[in-house]
């Protein structure tokens, strides 16, 4: 039986026996293809991507379901969203395998349950107008295949981000992303180049989403959620470009406001 692609041999060996210069080099050298892998399937994250803002235009939503180190990017992207763009937290969603305890530690087997992706979606009342995308390196996990078939058969947008070729994941989904990064390092250990594919493409998935849905002006995330000292800052910076006021007044109005697309639009009114 042939193995898959992630499952094979490195390309390098007696890794105990590499000075630490060699071993940082080599994973750097690995790590640099991973950008090319992830450009011959652009065409591919554009089709998913047009699906996704289509059905998030018409107020569907994100999901993605992973298991293991795919699950937690998925949970990672999807957290990020609301602080950058000023989203609903329940607008993208990242469900993981096992519940949110296995975000920081491993929950044996929760992967190979082909029901529980379904149960675990249902909390949050999924319907037609949702997107679900399954994250499997490997392509062939069970939660993902489960959870992408059940979300089919219910006229939901299905896509997936997996880095073997020909995978059961890939042929569920309607819209596949099959990212081939080669051998790992470390034999198997794809928390290595296939994570960095996968966290590449989900960048790519939900910015452009964002960015399309009006949630970046410019290039500024005018939405962005003011949690801390160093957000505030770079909104107020934000203001003063937008309107020409000093920092003190920028300030003023953003913290009225409370983001920088009103402040703006709030201080554009009074020139009218």
């Amino acid at each position: 039986m042939v193995k898959q692609t992630t499952e094979q041999d490195s390309n390098y060996d007696d890794l105990e026996n590499k000075s630490v210069h060699e071993i940082l080099n080599d994973i750097n050298k690995e790590d640099q293809s991973v950008a090319k892998s992830v450009e011959k399937v652009l065409p591919k994250i554009e089709a998913l991507v047009n699906a996704a803002i289509e059905k998030m235009a018409s107020g569907g939503r994100l999901f993605y379901i992973g298991a293991g180190t795919s699950g937690r990017l998925g949970v990672v992207d999807a957290s990020e969203c609301p602080p950058t763009f000023g989203v609903p937290f329940d607008w993208v969603v990242g469900i993981i395998a096992g519940g949110d305890s296995a975000i920081r530690k491993a929950v044996e087997f929760a992967e190979d349950d082909d029901q529980q992706a379904w149960k675990d979606l249902q909390q949050f009342n999924v319907n037609p107008n949702d997107v679900l995308i399954g994250i499997a390196a490997s392509g062939r996990t069970p939660y993902v295949i489960g959870g992408l078939k059940k979300a089919n058969e219910l006229g939901l947008i299905t896509g997936c981000v997996v880095c073997n070729a020909d995978s059961q994941v890939a042929a569920t989904a309607k819209f596949p992303i099959e990212v081939i990064v080669g051998p790992e390092y470390v034999t198997g250990s794809t928390r290595m180049k296939a994570g960095t594919a996968q966290k590449l493409v989900l960048n790519m998935i939900s910015t452009s989403v964002m960015i399309k849905l009006g949630k970046v002006k410019g290039n500024k995330m005018v939405d962005m959620q003011l949690t801390n000292h160093k957000l505030v800052n770079r909104g107020t910076n934000m203001v003063m470009e937008e309107t020409g006021l000093e920092k003190e007044k920028a300030a003023e109005l953003l913290q009225k406001y409370g983001s920088v697309r009103k402040a703006v639009e709030a201080f554009l009114a009074t020139l009218q």
